[in-house]
């Protein structure tokens, strides 16, 4: 692997005696080195430099003798010329440890020096550099711990993964010749902490959120992406790099492996050595002494025979994940090289009209809400015979589609937005500014809304997950508001960051949690009110705390479901959140009581009284 252009891009040898170009044939590129051997020239010279040159690049022996062959200059030639026709085929300077610098010479040079041709070949640059042994060792650490923490669930385990693939990122990019640039930072910061969320919450599904959004941080810290596209596509571009860097750390073993045949055989005999006398004696001390048994069973896994199959997809999963990283890092695709065309300006009033239209109906509208919530409900109740929850509940979601849709006109009206100049600029920032303006509004009405509702009839999962999006709705438009003002480059990653601050923050206040908190709140505070023990007790171990202060027998018959699976889990250190250790310990001091017959004369709101389905206030929305 080289960054230097191959045998089949090197400039054709002149045919003697018409001049026309063809390729040197093997006997007679030999026959020439040994002429220009004997005959005292410098053709020996350029063999043995060729030689050297492919032996340092790990290219095979063959291709560097015919190199060096084609490489010498004719019996008789002058030195200037020989130096001129080696320049002609060198690469220009710079483009070696360079990304973003493409190969000079013909298309041909381009492709042998790829590793994969393929849709992306026009946004990829070069193949990298020969695999750095760093990397190489810090791909294989990132496969051995995948294969042993990533068996048992999510935890810690995966920052205990996350840290070696990082780290093959990170000297795969420095021997690329890439510098460390603040948004990459950015990006690794942010994805690093949001691997954090599994480590401390035990809820499933703000996991999910979690780690979906560290991968997308992750491969835009490798891409660099700052465009819309390439903030979209570079998100989910790691997926590109398995295949090539699949082949390049192949290659990168199997070339080292042909020079340094002694070395490996020295490093394998001394594993294998420290191995054995880790087993022995760890056996011997193990059987010594219970408490360092019960100590070394803690810290290593417990790997069962039948689980083999599935280690082994994580071993590979791990190799294969590390080396696409490490390969995006050392030659990562120019996303942002995808472009779209801009709209076809319109006319000022063509263009402006629909939207100004818009703003009064949205003005309209939000004058009313500001009449209803600020005092003006009893006239509505009066018209419409509706209370507040019932009110709220009504429009909530169409509130939240207005907003969705209010961010689709922005994106097309500045696609079709007029162009000819400051005037044009002016009304574009003055109308869908407006627009923005009153959607904030709108936002604040929604979630007003939703307050009213939740207080009315408790928070839930759902109820939660549409509020924090519809708040991180209205810090997107507030952010389309400053690009207005300050310039939109900024504006994809910006969005991008948002989008994981709100997740990073969703994981970290507990949603679980709070929902549990807010009912048992709202179950103190008034008397003869229910709780929804049939929806609390599907909880994660993250609602125990709150679901500890509940009397007898909502609490038992609340906490009965978590106990079991908490207390009856043989989960290992790594794989255990913060929430989950946090609610056995809650458990083990206080179990629940009795055997779960209090349960069944219990309503579904947690009295004994029950209610009737008419007053159910039960609402999965």
């Amino acid at each position: 692997m080289s960054d230097q252009p191959s045998e089949e891009s090197a400039p054709p040898e002149p045919s003697p005696g018409t001049g026309a170009p063809r390729p040197p044939e093997p006997a007679e590129a030999g026959r020439t080195a040994r002429d220009a051997g004997a005959a005292g020239t410098g053709g020996g010279a350029a063999t043995a430099e060729g030689v050297v040159a492919a032996s340092a690049t790990g290219a095979p022996a063959d291709g560097a003798r015919a190199a060096g062959t084609v490489g010498a200059p004719a019996q008789g030639a002058a030195p200037g010329d020989a130096a001129r026709d080696a320049g002609a085929r060198s690469v220009p300077a710079g483009s070696v440890g360079n990304p973003w610098q493409y190969a000079a010479g013909a298309p041909r040079a381009r492709a042998a020096n790829s590793v994969q041709d393929g849709p992306t070949a026009r946004l990829r640059p070069p193949a990298p550099p020969l695999i750095p042994p760093a990397v190489l060792w810090s791909v294989l650490a990132t496969a051995v711990l995948c294969a042993y923490f990533l068996g048992d669930g999510l935890g810690v385990n995966l920052l205990i993964v996350a840290a070696p693939a990082a780290s093959a990122a990170f000297f795969a990019a420095r021997s690329a010749g890439r510098r460390l640039r603040p948004w990459t930072a950015t990006w690794a910061a942010g994805g690093l902490a949001l691997l954090a969320v599994p480590a401390l919450r035990d809820a499933g599904w703000p996991t999910f959120l979690a780690v979906v959004s560290a991968f997308a941080l992750g491969s835009l810290t490798l891409h660099g992406s700052r465009s819309w596209p390439g903030v979209l596509i570079g998100s989910v571009g790691l997926f590109d790099s398995l295949v090539p860097g699949v082949i390049w750390g192949v290659r990168g073993v199997r070339a080292r492996a042909d020079g340094s045949r002694a070395r490996w055989g020295t490093a394998l005999r001394t594993a294998a050595v420290a191995l054995v006398l880790l087993v022995v004696f760890g056996t011997l001390f193990a059987s010594a002494d219970a408490a360092f048994a019960d100590l070394l069973g803690s810290l290593l896994p417990d790997v069962p025979g039948g689980e083999a199959p599935w280690r082994i997809f994580l071993f590979a999963l791990g190799l294969a994940g590390a080396l696409a990283a490490a390969y995006a890092a050392a030659a990562p695709v120019r996303w942002d090289g995808i472009t779209v065309r801009p709209g076809k300006p319109r006319g000022r009033v063509e263009w402006a009209l629909p939207l100004i239209v818009l703003d009064l109906l949205f003005a309209a509208f939000i004058a009313l809400q500001l009449v209803v919530l600020l005092g003006g409900y009893e006239k509505v109740r009066a018209e419409t015979g509706l209370d507040h929850a019932e009110y709220a509940r009504q429009g909530f979601w169409q509130l939240l589609w207005a907003t969705l849709l209010t961010l689709l006109v922005i994106a097309l009206a500045l696609r079709w937005a007029p162009r000819g100049g400051s005037r044009d600029r002016t009304l574009v920032r003055a109308v869908l500014g407006a627009l923005c303006v009153l959607t904030l509004v709108v936002v604040a009405s929604a979630l007003r809304r939703m307050d009213l509702y939740v207080d009315e009839y408790g928070l839930t999962r759902l109820r939660i997950s549409v509020a924090a999006m519809e708040l991180w709705l209205g810090v997107v438009l507030i952010l389309i508001l400053a690009a207005g003002v300050f310039g939109a480059r900024f504006l994809p990653r910006a969005v991008a960051v948002s989008a994981a601050a709100g997740v990073l923050a969703f994981g970290l206040i507990s949603p679980d949690g709070l929902v549990a908190e807010q009912n048992v709140q709202r179950f103190e505070a008034r008397e003869g009110a229910g709780v929804d023990i049939d929806y609390l007790k599907d909880l994660s171990a993250d609602a125990v705390p709150a679901l500890d202060r509940l009397p007898e027998p909502q609490r038992s018959c609340a906490l009965r479901i978590i106990q079991r699976e908490v207390l009856r889990a043989d989960t290992p250190w790594y794989a255990t959140s913060w929430g989950e250790a946090r609610a056995k310990e809650i458990l083990e001091k206080r179990p629940v009581r009795g055997d779960g017959r209090d349960c069944y004369r219990l309503g579904r709101d947690g009295t004994r009284e029950g209610r009737e389905p008419e007053s159910d206030g039960y609402d999965p929305y």
